[in-house]
């Protein structure tokens, strides 16, 4: 039987003693066209496209800030506006610039594009590169992200895209580095190509750090960085400051990075876009970038840096770094270890090759080539500088000579510029790269005129007691890189 009741608009009543109750829709040819029509118009609104303002400090960059430019303008999705901020130049930079001036239009496959690239040379500038960051930012701050780019840094041509997608998809995020990698085309000599490899390595290693720990970057570096300039504006507030690059620390990437995380922000390490840095190709140059770069770290590690900046050692994004800092004592000491016993050994004929030291090495080879295998342009000079040993070997002993001399330029608090250092040593003058070797060689002379001066009984004394030492700490050593080992890298590339 039929309920009794009006019948619904557009619907009929089922019939039947167990479904009396229920009812089925019956289509409507012009609802269904109406519905059609609906989410067509739909589609076809405008969606908000967040705006881009790139900002490239350059600095003497006259061979390379062609590339940059070509590669920025080969981009899936183009900055909206690109500004050379050219500063303290002494070659052609501005007139390679220059020949890109202007605007510039292409036909992507996000549609048809553009962009307009202006240069501009501020002369004579103190701050150097803070200075022409902090004159880019005053230029873009309108927009709704800064992408910072090095005057030597070409990224693959959708590395836009993906930092911007993926600083959009979260509010939270303040800013994304690129994954980097070393430039090692056009290489030249057996020493450049050594440093190269050793440097890939690297920043290799320290990638998959980062991407491993969440994704999160303890240091947004400037080579090829995207911020929120909703974030930086926090930075200014909370921070007090005029400008968001200052000038008081020497690795300005570090602090502003510290301070979009204090602000509440998460500094992250982009899982796609990458972009290849230049190299640093002679050992006065390697030697101090990186003491720079060591340098301002201790600043920041260190409580009470100099000058009215308080150093801040528990913050999180310092956690990987008082790590880096604590690994890199232990190997000192390993290696300084094994050479003096070894010496001593040797000189008194006391040495006896045991096969459990092959072990380490064997561990060290092996994690190094998994290193070489995370590379995402992996090569071969990458695996034989895994596989051989010694490559690695002696740029360890490189980058601990760089670790020695910063800590030491911080313990005698002189007041050193240590970007013009840099720049002087680009420019291949200094000698001061050779002081942890001479440092090394003065060690080990003294040490041997004391152990010379030892009767026999002690020399046997110090060995039997110095050995067991090394071997405790090389085992714990051996089963942290064999923990590394095991580690599932998740998909990442380095």
């Amino acid at each position: 039987m039929t309920l009794p009741g009006p019948e619904l608009s557009g619907r009929s009543p089922v019939r039947g003693d167990t479904a009396a109750n229920q009812y089925v829709r019956v289509p409507d040819p012009g609802m269904a066209a109406y519905a059609d029509e609906f989410l067509h118009g739909v589609e076809e609104l405008p969606t908000y496209r967040p705006t881009i303002g790139a900002v490239i400090p350059a600095y003497n960059e006259g061979e390379t800030i062609g590339g940059v430019l070509d590669a920025l303008l080969a981009q899936t999705r183009l900055p909206d506006v690109i500004h050379v901020i050219v500063n303290n130049t002494t070659d052609d930079t501005v007139e390679v610039a220059g020949y890109y001036a202007g605007e510039h239009v292409r036909q992507t496959r996000n549609g048809e594009q553009m962009t307009e690239i202006f240069v501009h040379d501020i002369g004579k500038n103190p701050d150097k590169k803070v200075g022409a960051l902090n004159y880019g930012y005053s230029l873009v701050e309108g927009y709704d992200y800064l992408l910072g780019v090095d005057g030597d840094t070409t990224p693959e041509p959708d590395a836009v895209e993906e930092l911007v997608n993926e600083i959009a998809s979260d509010d939270r995020i303040g800013g994304i580095s690129a994954i980097y990698s070393i430039d090692d085309s056009a290489l030249d000599g057996l020493m450049s190509k050594f440093l190269i490899a050793g440097q890939r390595a690297q920043f290799a290693a320290f990638n998959m750090q980062n991407l491993l720990r969440g994704r999160n970057m303890a240091v947004l570096g400037g080579q090829f960085s995207i911020f929120s300039t909703h974030a930086l504006r926090e930075v200014l507030e909370d921070s007090h400051q005029r400008t968001p690059w200052v000038n008081d620390s020497e690795v300005e990437d570090s602090l502003l990075s510290l301070q979009i995380k204090s602000a509440g922000y998460l500094t992250k390490i982009s899982a796609a876009a990458r972009a290849h840095v230049g190299g640093m190709t002679t050992l006065r140059s390697l030697d101090a970038q990186q003491v720079k770069w060591n340098f301002g770290a201790i600043d920041l590690m260190w409580p009470g840096q100099r000058g009215d900046t308080p150093g801040q050692p528990l913050h999180p994004n310092l956690r990987l770094r008082w790590f880096e800092h604590i690994s890199m004592v232990i190997n000192i000491t390993t290696r300084l270890l094994f050479l003096l016993l070894l010496l001593g050994s040797l000189s008194i004929d006391a040495f006896v090759f045991s096969p459990w030291w092959v072990i380490p090495p064997m561990a060290a080879i092996l994690l190094n080539f998994r290193v070489a295998r995370s590379m995402h342009y992996a090569n071969r000079r990458d695996y034989l500088f895994a596989l051989l040993l010694a490559p690695a070997e002696v740029y360890m002993w490189i980058r601990i000579g760089h670790f020695l001399r910063a800590w030491t330029k911080f313990a005698s608090r002189a007041q050193t510029d240590n970007w013009a250092a840099q720049a002087k040593a680009e420019r291949g003058s200094g000698q001061a790269y050779l002081a942890p070797l001479a440092v090394l060689a003065v060690i080990v002379a003294v040490m041997a005129a004391i152990w010379l001066q030892l009767p026999i009984d002690a020399k046997s004394d110090v060995l039997s007691f110095g050995w067991p030492i090394l071997g405790i700490i090389t085992i714990l050593q051996t089963a942290w890189m064999s923990t590394k080992l095991l580690r599932r890298y998740k998909g990442y590339k380095a």
